[in-house]
Protein backbone atom coordinates (compact mmCIF):
# COMPACT_ATOMS: atom_id res chain seq x y z
CA UNK A 1 0.00 0.00 0.00
CA UNK A 2 1.54 3.47 -0.72
CA UNK A 3 0.55 6.29 0.92
CA UNK A 4 1.03 9.87 -0.68
CA UNK A 5 0.13 13.17 1.09
CA UNK A 6 -1.18 16.32 -0.33
CA UNK A 7 -0.84 19.97 0.62
CA UNK A 8 -4.13 19.49 3.04
CA UNK A 9 -3.19 18.35 6.11
CA UNK A 10 -4.44 14.90 6.62
CA UNK A 11 -5.85 14.67 3.15
CA UNK A 12 -4.33 11.60 1.60
CA UNK A 13 -4.06 9.15 -1.56
CA UNK A 14 -4.10 6.00 -1.23
CA UNK A 15 -2.82 3.23 -3.43
CA UNK A 16 -3.55 0.08 -2.51
CA UNK A 17 -1.51 -3.37 -3.48
CA UNK A 18 -3.74 -5.38 -5.98
CA UNK A 19 -2.79 -8.92 -6.76
CA UNK A 20 -3.58 -9.75 -10.60
CA UNK A 21 -3.31 -12.88 -12.16
CA UNK A 22 -5.30 -14.86 -15.50
CA UNK A 23 -8.74 -14.99 -12.71
CA UNK A 24 -8.78 -11.02 -12.45
CA UNK A 25 -7.54 -9.37 -9.17
CA UNK A 26 -7.59 -9.26 -5.23
CA UNK A 27 -6.98 -6.28 -3.42
CA UNK A 28 -7.57 -5.55 0.44
CA UNK A 29 -10.06 -2.22 0.19
CA UNK A 30 -8.86 -1.59 4.19
CA UNK A 31 -6.93 -3.06 7.09
CA UNK A 32 -7.46 -1.42 10.36
CA UNK A 33 -3.57 -1.84 11.17
CA UNK A 34 -2.03 -1.09 8.24
CA UNK A 35 -4.31 1.98 7.90
CA UNK A 36 -3.52 3.26 11.32
CA UNK A 37 0.52 2.78 10.79
CA UNK A 38 -0.02 4.65 7.83
CA UNK A 39 -1.66 7.73 10.28
CA UNK A 40 -5.17 7.27 9.80
CA UNK A 41 -5.69 6.25 12.78
CA UNK A 42 -10.28 7.40 12.83
CA UNK A 43 -12.79 4.91 13.72
CA UNK A 44 -14.72 4.24 11.28
CA UNK A 45 -18.25 3.49 12.15
CA UNK A 46 -20.79 3.53 8.79
CA UNK A 47 -20.52 2.29 5.16
CA UNK A 48 -22.19 3.78 2.39
CA UNK A 49 -22.38 3.10 -1.45
CA UNK A 50 -23.33 5.89 -4.12
CA UNK A 51 -24.44 5.14 -7.75
CA UNK A 52 -24.83 8.32 -10.26
CA UNK A 53 -24.78 8.83 -13.61
CA UNK A 54 -22.82 11.33 -15.74
CA UNK A 55 -22.24 14.53 -14.64
CA UNK A 56 -24.15 14.44 -11.78
CA UNK A 57 -21.96 16.09 -8.81
CA UNK A 58 -22.84 15.68 -5.27
CA UNK A 59 -21.55 18.25 -3.04
CA UNK A 60 -19.86 20.12 -1.02
CA UNK A 61 -21.11 18.47 1.86
CA UNK A 62 -19.99 18.02 5.49
CA UNK A 63 -21.76 17.98 9.24
CA UNK A 64 -20.95 21.11 11.22
CA UNK A 65 -21.45 19.76 14.74
CA UNK A 66 -20.67 16.11 13.89
CA UNK A 67 -18.09 15.94 11.30
CA UNK A 68 -17.29 13.20 9.23
CA UNK A 69 -13.91 11.77 7.90
CA UNK A 70 -14.40 9.43 4.44
CA UNK A 71 -11.97 6.99 2.68
CA UNK A 72 -13.38 7.48 -0.47
CA UNK A 73 -13.19 4.62 -3.25
CA UNK A 74 -14.97 3.87 -6.93
CA UNK A 75 -15.83 0.15 -7.38
CA UNK A 76 -16.87 0.69 -10.76
CA UNK A 77 -16.81 4.09 -13.11
CA UNK A 78 -14.92 6.82 -12.93
CA UNK A 79 -15.32 10.36 -10.31
CA UNK A 80 -13.53 13.42 -10.14
CA UNK A 81 -13.39 13.78 -5.98
CA UNK A 82 -12.82 16.79 -4.02
CA UNK A 83 -11.66 17.59 -0.25
CA UNK A 84 -12.04 21.30 0.49
CA UNK A 85 -10.17 23.05 3.29
CA UNK A 86 -13.14 25.07 5.25
CA UNK A 87 -11.64 26.04 8.29
CA UNK A 88 -11.12 29.83 8.48
CA UNK A 89 -8.08 28.91 11.10
CA UNK A 90 -6.43 26.89 8.78
CA UNK A 91 -3.30 27.75 6.97
CA UNK A 92 -4.99 26.03 3.91
CA UNK A 93 -8.14 27.62 4.11
CA UNK A 94 -10.70 27.56 0.67
CA UNK A 95 -7.81 25.41 -0.63
CA UNK A 96 -9.12 22.38 -2.28
CA UNK A 97 -7.58 19.15 -3.83
CA UNK A 98 -8.77 16.73 -6.58
CA UNK A 99 -8.25 13.58 -7.83
CA UNK A 100 -9.52 10.41 -10.20
CA UNK A 101 -10.72 7.74 -8.79
CA UNK A 102 -11.66 4.99 -10.75
CA UNK A 103 -13.02 1.14 -10.71
CA UNK A 104 -9.73 1.08 -12.82
CA UNK A 105 -7.08 2.75 -11.12
CA UNK A 106 -8.38 1.42 -6.95
CA UNK A 107 -6.96 4.50 -5.63
CA UNK A 108 -8.93 5.92 -2.42
CA UNK A 109 -8.97 9.56 -1.30
CA UNK A 110 -8.96 9.81 2.75
CA UNK A 111 -10.71 12.89 3.86
CA UNK A 112 -10.08 13.97 7.70
CA UNK A 113 -13.21 15.13 9.84
CA UNK A 114 -13.80 19.05 9.23
CA UNK A 115 -13.43 19.12 5.32
CA UNK A 116 -16.13 19.56 2.59
CA UNK A 117 -16.04 16.61 0.19
CA UNK A 118 -17.93 16.17 -3.04
CA UNK A 119 -17.34 14.85 -6.70
CA UNK A 120 -18.53 14.31 -10.41
CA UNK A 121 -18.91 11.13 -11.88
CA UNK A 122 -17.03 11.35 -15.18
CA UNK A 123 -18.36 7.78 -16.80
CA UNK A 124 -21.97 6.80 -17.80
CA UNK A 125 -21.92 5.47 -13.88
CA UNK A 126 -20.48 5.15 -11.64
CA UNK A 127 -20.27 3.46 -7.86
CA UNK A 128 -18.86 5.30 -5.28
CA UNK A 129 -18.20 3.33 -1.71
CA UNK A 130 -17.24 5.12 1.28
CA UNK A 131 -16.23 5.02 5.06
CA UNK A 132 -17.44 7.19 7.28
CA UNK A 133 -15.99 8.04 11.12
CA UNK A 134 -19.25 9.59 12.50
CA UNK A 135 -22.90 8.45 11.69
CA UNK A 136 -24.95 10.43 9.48
CA UNK A 137 -26.77 13.28 11.25
CA UNK A 138 -29.20 14.61 8.54
CA UNK A 139 -30.12 18.05 10.34
CA UNK A 140 -26.20 19.12 10.75
CA UNK A 141 -24.93 18.84 7.38
CA UNK A 142 -24.48 21.77 4.86
CA UNK A 143 -23.41 22.40 1.65
CA UNK A 144 -21.49 24.32 0.17
CA UNK A 145 -21.50 25.98 -3.51
CA UNK A 146 -19.98 23.68 -6.28
CA UNK A 147 -18.74 26.01 -8.26
CA UNK A 148 -18.03 29.48 -5.38
CA UNK A 149 -15.47 31.75 -7.17
CA UNK A 150 -14.12 32.05 -4.02
CA UNK A 151 -12.73 28.11 -4.01
CA UNK A 152 -12.05 28.35 -7.56
CA UNK A 153 -12.38 24.74 -8.01
CA UNK A 154 -11.58 23.58 -10.89
CA UNK A 155 -14.15 21.04 -11.80
CA UNK A 156 -14.02 19.05 -15.30
CA UNK A 157 -18.02 19.64 -15.86
CA UNK A 158 -19.18 22.85 -16.85
CA UNK A 159 -22.69 22.03 -16.21
CA UNK A 160 -23.05 19.97 -14.24
CA UNK A 161 -26.37 17.83 -12.83
CA UNK A 162 -27.52 18.77 -9.17
CA UNK A 163 -29.92 17.73 -6.87
CA UNK A 164 -32.30 21.11 -5.63
CA UNK A 165 -30.27 20.38 -2.57
CA UNK A 166 -26.97 21.05 -4.04
CA UNK A 167 -28.31 23.46 -6.26
CA UNK A 168 -29.25 25.52 -3.46
CA UNK A 169 -25.51 24.96 -1.00
CA UNK A 170 -24.79 28.25 0.31
CA UNK A 171 -21.41 30.30 -0.59
CA UNK A 172 -18.18 29.66 1.57
CA UNK A 173 -18.36 32.77 2.93
CA UNK A 174 -21.82 32.32 4.19
CA UNK A 175 -21.25 29.19 6.02
CA UNK A 176 -18.18 31.50 7.93
CA UNK A 177 -20.29 33.65 9.13
CA UNK A 178 -23.30 31.19 10.12
CA UNK A 179 -21.15 28.59 11.22
CA UNK A 180 -17.84 30.35 12.28
CA UNK A 181 -18.97 33.66 13.78
CA UNK A 182 -17.22 33.39 17.54
CA UNK A 183 -13.77 34.43 15.24
CA UNK A 184 -15.04 38.02 15.15
CA UNK A 185 -16.05 37.95 18.52
CA UNK A 186 -20.15 37.90 17.29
Amino acid sequence: MQVSKTALAGVVVIEPDVHRDARGFFLETYHETQYMDAGLEDRFVQDNHSRSSRNVLRGLHLQVHHPQGKLVRVVNGVVWDVAVDIDPLSVTFKKWYGVELSGENYRQLYIPPGYAHGFVVLSEQADLVYKCTAFYAPGDEVGILWNDPELGIDWPVREPILSDRDAANISLARYVEEFHSDLDGG
